[in-house]
């Protein structure tokens, strides 16, 4: 293996959890978020040269991971709207009650619109509003103030 193989592997290695939490955002379908996975790695390698460092590399992966996830997304609701018309969670050894609320915290996150899934995923992670907005290409405020009304909009889907 080469130089640049052995990088991109350490790369990927070390920021594998953050592409399968991109992915367990857009899908709870097991085999689908591998396969997101493996087409993020192949998006990952191909801009590998191009990555230039101007950002954290974290950031790049995120980056990278949320285009191609929220593209993939895009796709799947048109090939739905086409045919009607024509991860699961981790166990973590918590109460079956903690693991019910955390679900149904996660099928109100993934009813939400794609961008604010993102700020949400991103929040989520404890990246700093500066790092979400550079992921995003929002200004901090602007990411303040989705993360506000984001939050309201999942108290009322909590009493409906």
């Amino acid at each position: 293996m080469d130089t640049k193989e052995q990088q991109f592997t350490d790369i990927i290695k070390k920021h594998e959890r953050t592409i399968y939490t991109v992915c367990h955002m857009f899908s709870d379908d097991k085999d689908e978020v591998n396969d997101l996975y493996q087409d993020i790695l192949v998006r990952l390698w191909q801009g590998f040269d191009a990555f230039e460092g101007k950002s954290d590399i974290k950031t790049w992966i995120y980056r990278v991971s949320l285009n191609y996830c929220i593209n993939f997304s895009h796709k799947q609701k048109r090939q739905r709207e086409r045919l009607s018309f024509g991860g699961g969670l981790p166990a973590d050894g918590s109460s079956l009650e903690r693991n019910l609320q955390v679900k149904q915290l996660y099928k109100r996150i993934n009813a939400l619109g794609l961008v604010d899934r993102s700020v949400v995923l991103l929040w989520l992670e404890g990246l700093s509003y500066d790092e979400i907005g550079a992921i995003l290409g929002i200004s901090v405020k602007n990411v303040s103030f989705k993360l506000v009304r984001i939050k309201e909009k999942l108290k009322k889907m909590s009493n409906i």
